[in-house]
């Protein structure tokens, strides 16, 4: 098992930044890839970011390329999303979620562990 944590959320205006953290327990941490995940209201849940099990490896959604930097420190058994120039349209419920996959992937099915979610909100 592995109990993931998120942290990190909260209320901003556009253009701003926030950083999200997924604090990891359980199982050896740097033996998953993890993901980031975000389901805004009335939509479902979609893919945001992933990271390789040693980091080396990334991959993001078109929408929040160039703004949004995924991260993780194996050390710390943590993951972290940096979002820069938020928008309106990242409002959403954010989760992070790790897998066992050798590389990394974009489909939420290969996750096995989720964590809670943490509220991000966007005015504009």
């Amino acid at each position: 098992q592995v109990q993931l944590v998120e942290s990190g959320g909260g209320l901003v205006q556009a253009g701003d930044s926030l950083r999200l953290s997924c604090a990891a327990s359980g199982r050896t941490f740097s033996n998953y890839a993890m993901g980031w995940f975000r389901q805004a209201p009335g939509k479902e849940r979609a893919f945001v970011a992933t990271i390789s099990r040693s980091g080396t490896l990334t991959y993001y959604t078109d929408s929040v390329k160039g703004r949004f930097t995924v991260s993780r420190d194996n050390a710390k058994n943590t993951l972290y999303l940096q979002m820069n120039d938020l928008k309106p349209e990242d409002t959403a419920v954010y989760y992070c979620a790790a897998s066992p996959a050798l590389t990394y992937s974009t489909n939420e099915r290969a996750y096995d562990y989720w964590g809670q979610g943490t509220q991000v909100t966007v005015s504009s």
